[in-house]
């Protein structure tokens, strides 16, 4: 009635309402008041009435007393009941019960059993058969039966946890309507359509057409359902579903362990009218891995749950790198790409201002499970001992090519052994053209990865031939040299990538099918954890055609139970929505478990639409039914009592009971509570004023020494512990930073000697070091920081000044002694100077580069040979500075000048070679100031005709 839970018994006695308005008239008279006269002897007279009075009307506030206690009356004899009972129409024939029993209808089930009970009462006392057809459930065949037997089923069924599938019950539902003609049908459901519902109602509308249909739809609370779990880089998140928009609402998500222990509880909210909200975890990636269940407080289905296995865990893998800083700018470092290809699915760690072999060990020591090396050459041999650790333990070691790998000698990290230098495709001075990728094999992981048809590979390192390189390879180029490949070692698993991370060997890494590749090797590891389970499975080994048995699933309240009878194995490479036979739970081993759930990432909820059943529409009753005669009876007596004290008040009795006596007006007493006003006194507020003048002088020399250091730009040398090397390497440096102050807009400080075992060495652009023959080797530690250095931007200049002793093809006692120092740390592949580079360019146009000799080759890092485009242009460099420079010619004695500027030390041939070593030492400087800047000049021509185009 008018939408409200409201029914009559007898509703025909409503009609007697009709008569109010005649009841108007009846009750509008009443006696009037007697008048109370005074008796004094003069005015007897003239108090008298002329005429008897007449009866006046009654007021319109007791009229309308009068009416609403007959309307009360009238409703108390109709029989009101509030949340009636549901009941059945007032047909003969048969009542076929249909009741969504799916996850939806979990978190309000009992309020649709006590309806379902409702209406199998309401069939049994009319003698009427009942056909119950849960709708999660297979159906074959409906049948009739008795009320009885259908209030037993109703009682011993519970809601599945999977989403009803309606449609599978039209053949049965049309072989039942056809044979029972007469039949009426109540659909009890969840309001909810999440998959083939409107297929359902627009082939059963024709079934139900001239039938009495009744169908339940709303009533009862939205349910709500989780979906879309993302591990992303910045969070755990999901999203919260409701089938339709309403009032505003908040909850809240729970994230439990495996031990259904919690880890974290985020909040959700939905706005007006939104049917999703998001929830976000924001917790470190360590617990998110350990994130086994979501699932929505205070709501009791299966749908409210979200299971997650380890597809869903965050991977974190460390990176190293063994380029300079120069380098690590966006679309030139090879961490960039790896960046951008691993976000998705990884949480990317840097170590910065450390050498890679530090990184390494910190890597190993915070159990990253998977690590990648972007040309590294050379590690140290307790990190080399710490890697092997780690694959043996399960760890996953990705390596990428570069020119320091390719130079590097005896290095037993990778899968094949290689061939020393590489491979050019392409260019000026090769006669091969760059190659494609060839299709990846059946065996390979990358086996179903789409391979990219504009990818080409210029140059590569090529790994010897043998009888086991094709087991091992997962990836090859077109002419079938190999490109990735891999080796199981242990537990773990080492995979070489032949080419480097960015794009200077090749085009993959701007494709997407690096991507997948690269998410394919970071999947192979099981639980994330190095020494856990170790790798899932061997490389090139497929698991689509295995099936997996349940271990635990939900039922339809969320809860888990023990796999039912009906739940049937499935294939590893489930990705649907959970049914009847597959239950969402847990599938397969506890080291590889599978997670089924109730929605997939992009199933949403929708509302019900029965619009084309032409169906009667109830709400569900919540509570139980209520007679509402009683208190309309109470309250019909009350009113009556109410009446006739109003009466006897208007017709005088009250002053006929108290006589003539004074009337005191009745006082009203009012009682203030007083506050105390609490007069509080403000402290005075003491303000501290910042002081921020700089602080020159802290106490502490290593302080101070950084300091000074950083106030101005300054040229440093490595302190050797001869006396007689270091005054010609500190009076050098002297001389060349007069130089830079004459002839240059820099005005450097007075150089600085410093020990690479305790200084910090990151306030130095340049670092000298003469080598001194049989020096005692530096510690570690010692080739670690300057390791550091040098990839942080830092150039180191190496000077065996033995140019004038070097006997061709045998190595000197200096530059044996510098051959120690280089195994320690991680250099690139070295060429001399070509004439070309932009060191002859930086500053001075230079074709030679001596110091106190000539004769002595001066070496830089290895570029890439320049290709057809770059042979003509003036300069050519890389985009970064050689972190190190090696020559034979003493510089330092070149440039060593005394307090007056005199020379200290003659050079081997004339005069003017003296001002070309402070020259070269000029565009040391500069190079190392400002890298490829020169070289950048060479494009400006282009770049201004283009503008003017």
């Amino acid at each position: 009635m008018l939408g409200l839970p409201l029914a009559f018994a007898s509703p025909l006695v409503l009609f007697a309402l009709a008569a109010l308005p005649a009841l108007w008239w009846l009750l509008r008279l009443v006696p009037p008041r007697p008048r109370r006269v005074r008796f004094p002897p003069t005015r007897i007279l003239m108090d008298i009435a002329p005429k008897e009075e007449t009866p006046s009307h009654s007021p319109w506030w007791l009229t309308a007393l009068r009416l609403l206690l007959a309307a009360l009356i009238i409703l108390a004899m109709a029989g009101p009941m509030w949340n009636p009972p549901a009941a059945t129409g007032g047909a003969r024939g048969p009542v076929l019960l249909l009741l969504d029993d799916g996850w939806p209808s979990a978190a309000t089930f009992d309020q649709r059993q006590r309806v379902a009970s409702e209406i199998i009462a309401s069939a049994e006392s009319a003698g009427r058969a009942v056909a119950f057809v849960p709708t999660s459930r297979p159906v074959v065949d409906i049948a009739l039966e008795t009320p009885a037997t259908v209030r037993e089923r109703l009682r011993s069924i519970d809601p599945l946890p999977h989403t009803p599938d309606r449609a599978a019950l039209l053949p049965a539902l049309t072989k039942f309507l056809a044979a029972q003609p007469e039949a009426e049908v109540v659909w009890l459901a969840d309001g909810t359509d999440t998959g083939r519902t409107k297929t359902f109602i627009d082939q059963l509308a024709p079934l139900v057409s001239g039938r009495r249909v009744t169908v339940f739809d709303t009533g009862l609370a939205q349910p709500l359902a989780l979906a879309a779990a993302t591990n992303t880089a910045g969070g755990f998140t999901a999203k919260v579903l409701r089938p339709q928009g309403g009032p505003a609402q908040v909850g809240r998500v729970r994230a439990l362990d495996g031990r259904g222990l919690p880890l974290g509880e985020a909040a959700f909210a939905f706005e007006a009218g939104k049917t999703e909200a998001d929830v976000r975890f924001d917790l470190p990636v360590e617990i998110r891995n350990e994130i086994t269940r979501l699932d929505i407080a205070g709501e009791r289905s299966a749908g409210a749950v979200q299971l997650i296995d380890s597809r869903w865990a965050r991977r974190t893998v460390g990176v190293v790198s063994g380029a300079t800083s120069d380098t690590a700018q966006p679309l030139l470092s090879p961490t960039y790409y790896l960046g951008r290809a691993l976000e998705p699915f990884a949480d990317i760690r840097t170590v910065e201002g450390a050498s890679p072999s530090d990184a390494i060990l910190r890597f190993i020591e915070s159990r990253v499970p998977m690590i990648v090396l972007t040309d590294v050459g050379t590690v140290t041999p307790s990190a080399r001992q710490a890697l092997n650790r780690f694959i043996d333990d399960g760890g996953i070691l990705l390596r990428f090519a570069g020119t320091r790998l390719a130079g590097a000698q005896g290095d037993d990290l990778v899968p094949v052994r290689l061939r020393r230098g590489g491979r050019q495709l392409g260019g000026a001075l090769s006669w091969e053209t760059p190659q494609a990728l060839a299709p990846f094999g059946r065996e390979s992981p990358f086996a179903d990865i789409a391979v990219p048809a504009d990818v080409r590979v210029r140059r590569q390192v090529l790994a010897e031939p043998d009888g086991l390189l094709a087991d091992k390879t997962w990836a090859q180029l077109a002419d079938g040299t190999p490109l990735v490949t891999a080796e199981k070692r242990g537990q773990g698993l080492l995979v070489l990538f032949h080419i480097t991370a960015d794009t200077a060997w090749s085009d993959l890494p701007l494709s997407g099918a690096f991507v997948d590749m690269l998410k394919r090797i970071a999947g192979l590891s099981a639980a994330g954890k190095p020494g856990a389970e170790g790798i899932t499975a061997a490389p090139g080994t497929a698991r689509a055609a295995e099936r997996v048995a349940p271990t635990r699933v939900l039922d339809g309240y969320g809860a888990f139970i023990a796999p039912p009878a009906t739940a049937k194995a499935i294939p590893s490479d489930w990705r649907d929505a959970a049914t009847f036979d597959a239950p969402p739970g847990f599938y397969g081993p506890a080291d590889g478990t599978l997670a089924v759930n109730v929605l997939t990432p992009d199933e949403r909820l929708k509302p019900l639409d029965a619009g084309p059943l032409s169906a009667t529409i109830e709400r569900y009753r919540l509570g139980e039914p209520v007679d509402l005669r009683t208190p309309l009876l109470v309250a019909a007596l009350l009113l009556l009592l109410a009446d006739g004290l109003i009466v006897f008040l208007i017709a005088g009795g009250l002053a006929r009971l108290v006589g003539p006596r004074r009337r005191v007006a009745a006082s009203l007493v009012l009682a203030a509570a007083g506050l105390a006003l609490m007069g509080g006194h403000d402290a005075e507020a003491q303000t501290r004023r910042n002081q921020d003048r700089p602080v020159i002088s802290t106490g502490n020399a290593a302080d101070d020494a950084a300091i000074k250091a950083t106030q101005s730009t300054r040229l440093a040398y490595v302190v050797t512990g001869s006396r007689e090397v270091d005054d010609v390497s500190r009076a050098g440096l002297e001389g060349l930073t007069r130089f830079l102050s004459a002839r240059t807009a820099l005005e450097p400080a007075q150089p600085q000697g410093v020990d690479i075992a305790r200084d910090e060495l990151a306030f130095f652009p340049v670092l000298y070091w003469p080598v001194v023959a049989g020096a005692e080797e530096p510690s570690p530690q010692a080739l670690l920081r300057l390791d550091a250095y040098m990839k942080q931007g830092g150039m180191v200049i190496f000077d065996t000044r033995d140019a004038l002793t070097a006997r061709p093809g045998q190595a000197s006692p200096a530059q044996v002694t510098l051959r120690r120092i280089l195994a320690g740390l991680d250099i690139p592949e070295l060429e001399a100077v070509p004439r070309d580079h932009v060191l002859a360019r930086a500053f001075f146009i230079l074709r030679e580069f001596p110091g106190r000799y000539t004769d002595g080759v001066t070496w830089v890092e290895a570029i890439p040979p320049a290709t057809d485009e770059e042979s003509a242009r003036p300069a050519r460099a890389s985009d970064s500075v050689s972190p190190i420079i090696i020559t034979a010619n003493d510089l330092a004695s070149a440039w060593a000048v005394d307090r007056q500027g005199n020379p200290l030390l003659p050079v081997q041939g004339e005069a003017r070679q003296r001002e070309l070593a402070f020259r070269f030492g000029v565009n040391i400087v500069m190079y190392a100031l400002t890298g490829n800047y020169k070289t950048d000049q060479v494009h400006v021509p282009a770049l201004l005709e283009r503008l003017g185009n």
